[in-house]
């Protein structure tokens, strides 16, 4: 038992001994966790709500859809706009918005008289949305409901329009066909008292007659807006994206650690001798190390095609240079990997730690949408976020190539920023 732990004590003083190693690992999985339980809601479940942006379209211009929007825009869920319908229809395309609201023209007296009568004609709200937000979508329509519910009941009972309304239904009640008398009396008695309806509808639907009274006042039409008309969302596109992003981060890790364990060997020091020049080093490992990252991305891309359906409903072109950009940066960030780097152990946990905090804040793992407002905006400064949202917009957004230039020339930025970072730091031999 002496050697037994010997031994144990020999690889306890190991692990110790090499402190930034020690260091990062307990980083990682600290800032994982504190990650993602504030994500999910933290102590106590208290957590800056992301808003949600709603445009809103208000066609009707009436009391009843004055109020809506008021309601709509004082939830604190929501961060509402008015909108014009194409623009409406633009913005959800692009992602900019979740949802898109349309209250057509006349929606407000429709709905008031719908209200009273189960037999009138249901006005239709249009409900525009981002496929990829199909739960955010239904917490909207939710809201929408209560909202519509509120506006339309308040302006029946309380408002001029009401009490006009409440005169043309006690006039049109007794020519009523398909209601039944008992049903009249109730209405007649509801115009003054909710409570009487409401016991008579009880009573008429436990008896399994016809009911007539208090419905809900519109209908709901959802349209989700994708590249065109009949295409439909493929949430393998976005998942095999985040995917690919990660793993050739990693793969661009591994080619920074390789190559410091070549110059850790004197490899890099024979290869001077040669002669060899720097750039020729440096630049056939960046080339290489670009064309894997693009050979992964492609075959992955081309698997999802042929087994999950997943196409390129945007540019072609764009999809591809988003693919070389991001290549591209994959490769500078490996040959910055070598170039900073001193030991092995120590390089490899900053690394990792480096990458999986790109691929946590890019939107691979979790959709950057479900992000509080102010991580957004501070995850433009990310690579990984310009990747994500640059090949979202070639596959399933089905967008041209105009939105694939901000996101190639922002990776294609970071790629000159993490070559010169590589380039002045470069050393034939390691530091003692």
């Amino acid at each position: 038992m002496t050697a037994f732990w010997a031994l144990v004590r020999k690889d306890l003083r190991l692990f110790f001994s090499d402190r930034r190693a020690v260091v990062v690992g307990l980083l990682v999985p600290i800032i994982c966790g504190s990650f993602f339980g504030y994500l999910f809601g933290g102590q106590g479940g208290n957590v800056e709500v992301s808003r949600m942006p709603v445009l809103v379209i208000d066609q009707d211009r009436s009391d009843i859809s004055a109020s809506i929007v008021a309601s709509l825009t004082a939830d604190k869920n929501l961060a509402v706009k008015p909108s014009t319908l194409e623009d409406a229809k633009v913005a959800v395309r692009k992602g900019k918005a979740t949802v898109a609201i349309v209250i057509p023209k006349g929606f407000g007296s429709a709905a008031g008289l719908a209200l009273f009568r189960s037999d009138a004609a249901k006005p239709e709200l249009r409900v525009l949305y981002d496929p990829s937000h199909q739960m955010e979508s239904g917490m909207v329509q939710g809201i929408l409901s209560g909202a519509v519910m509120q506006s339309v009941s308040k302006e029946m009972f309380a408002g001029k329009s009401g009490r006009d309304m409440v005169k043309q239904s006690l006039a049109e009640l007794d020519s009523a066909k398909n209601m039944p008398d008992a049903d009249k009396k109730a209405m007649r008695d509801l115009l003054g008292s909710v409570k009487a309806l409401n016991d008579q509808q009880d009573r008429a639907q436990t008896a399994g007659q016809p009911t007539t009274g208090m419905t809900m006042p519109y209908e709901t039409k959802a349209e989700p807006v994708t590249s065109g008309a009949g295409i439909q969302y493929n949430g393998y596109a976005h998942s095999f994206g985040g995917m690919g992003i990660q793993f050739i981060l990693f793969m661009g890790l591994d080619v920074g650690l390789r190559l410091l364990l070549l110059r850790q060997s004197g490899l890099w020091q024979r290869f001077r001798a040669a002669p060899l020049s720097r750039s020729t080093l440096l630049g056939s490992r960046a080339v290489s190390a670009a064309l894997i990252a693009a050979f992964i991305m492609l075959v992955l891309f081309t698997f999802a095609r042929l087994v999950f359906g997943v196409r390129i409903q945007g540019s072609m072109v764009g999809f591809l240079g988003i693919c070389a950009a991001f290549s591209l940066m994959t490769a500078a960030f490996g040959l910055m990997v070598a170039a900073l780097g001193k030991t092995i152990e120590a390089t490899r946990g900053i690394s990792i730690m480096a990458t999986l905090i790109m691929v946590m804040l890019g939107g691979a793992w979790v959709p950057a949408f479900i992000f509080p407002q102010w991580l957004q905006k501070a995850t433009l400064v990310v690579p990984t976020r310009w990747a994500m949202d640059g090949l979202d917009a070639m596959t399933w957004r089905g967008l041209d190539l105009s939105a694939a230039l901000p996101p190639i020339g922002v990776l294609l930025l970071f790629t000159a920023l993490f070559g010169v970072i590589a380039v002045s730091r470069f050393r034939w031999e390691a530091e003692g």
